[in-house]
């Protein structure tokens, strides 16, 4: 089992880099809105600022390096390169799930190396949902959140991807009190997120009921968790094509773009800020650029987060690359809030977006 998670861990990075892991049919549904341009702005652009406080820290963009890796030899040099990343630009970080962490310390330091690396960003913690099913005390979450400094703690929703993981664990009964425990017990906040299937205002309203605070509708439009389960599938643990992994015989083949666009899970979610005005929302699943996070924010969002995009152009072009892509989208999003008259991302929540006809 100890090898297997590493194993796994790798295998998703090197999917996630080499092959189209995108939905098929389906996009996050930005590109179906646009702002109301704002020929008189009265505003010079020097003075846009989209800098904001999350978890008590300040911010230079309302952007999350969202949760990737950890748990393998190669996951530190990536970790400790988007964590230098991160503090250079000011930005949030999440490492990946923490659950080989909890089998043992052969790859701690691939989760401890953000906070060394980062010590004044902040970081999120992470475990997956059916880890926290089986919670009876707090014990074994407090050691992953020594292990990183986390300023929050992430429970990552995932039951479509371990349905088709092939050593998967579709055991979700009892995650929402799982989740109550956390809440009610940890010192710092937990965030709830999907990992690209997204969260409808049903499923929000129940994290809710339960304490949460911080949502990540983590929608569909991006990576297709499903898609890389249904490839690993396909190829077999060992990496070589499994003899019974036809897509006319493997079920999983019909599921590669379930999931709620992320703009609709968005409006959803943020919908219910009105009667739980705490809430705070982060929006990804498929935010590719600066407008993708403008426009987010206007439905809502107080954060995004980006995940593949920032591993693609780590690798393809190391730290450079990475920190020439964060300058491009932050020109972007100010460059949106500028021609909508927003100066701050207060102003840019309340700017209109019209559906294209």
């Amino acid at each position: 089992m100890k090898k297997k998670t590493s194993s796994r861990k790798q295998q998703h990075v090197e999917l996630t880099v080499t092959r189209d892991v995108n939905f098929r049919t389906k996009t996050n549904g930005f590109e179906r809105w646009e702002f109301l341009h704002n020929a008189l702005p009265e505003l010079n652009f020097s003075d846009v600022d989209p800098s904001l406080e999350f978890l008590g820290k300040r911010m230079a963009l309302p952007l999350i390096i969202s949760s990737m890796t950890g748990g393998y030899a190669d996951a530190t040099r990536i970790n400790r390169q988007l964590a230098q990343v991160c503090r250079e630009k000011k930005l949030a970080m999440g490492v990946g799930s923490q659950r080989q962490a909890l089998e043992n310390s052969d790859f701690l330091r691939s989760y401890s190396i953000v906070r060394n690396s980062a010590p004044d960003i902040p970081v999120i913690g992470n475990i997956g949902a059916a880890e926290v099913a089986q919670l009876h005390d707090i014990s074994p979450i407090l050691k992953l959140i020594e292990l990183i400094g986390a300023d929050a703690f992430a429970v990552h929703l995932n039951p479509l991807q371990e349905l088709l993981q092939p050593e998967g664990t579709p055991a979700f009964a009892g995650v929402l009190k799982g989740i109550e425990l956390l809440v009610k017990n940890l010192r710092i906040p937990v965030i709830v997120k999907e990992i690209g299937a997204g969260i409808s205002a049903a499923v929000a309203r129940r994290l809710l009921s339960a304490g949460v605070t911080i949502i990540d509708v983590a929608g569909a439009g991006g990576t297709s968790w499903a898609g890389v389960e249904i490839l690993r599938r396909r190829k077999g643990s060992t990496g070589k094509r499994s003899p019974n992994a036809s897509d006319e015989k493997d079920f999983s083949a019909k599921f590669w773009d379930w999931g709620i666009p992320t703009v609709d899970a968005l409006r959803q979610v943020c919908s219910l800020k009105q009667q739980h005005p705490s809430l705070r929302v982060i929006a990804s699943g498929g935010i590719w650029d600066g407008l993708d996070i403008a426009k987010a924010i206007a439905f809502g969002a107080n954060l995004a987060g980006m995940a593949r995009p920032m591993l693609l152009a780590l690798e393809s072009g190391g730290v450079q690359r990475l920190t020439q892509l964060i300058d491009t989208i932050e020109m972007e999003l100010k460059g949106a809030m500028f021609l909508t008259g927003a100066k701050s991302l207060h102003d840019l929540q309340s700017q209109q977006l019209i559906l294209k006809s």
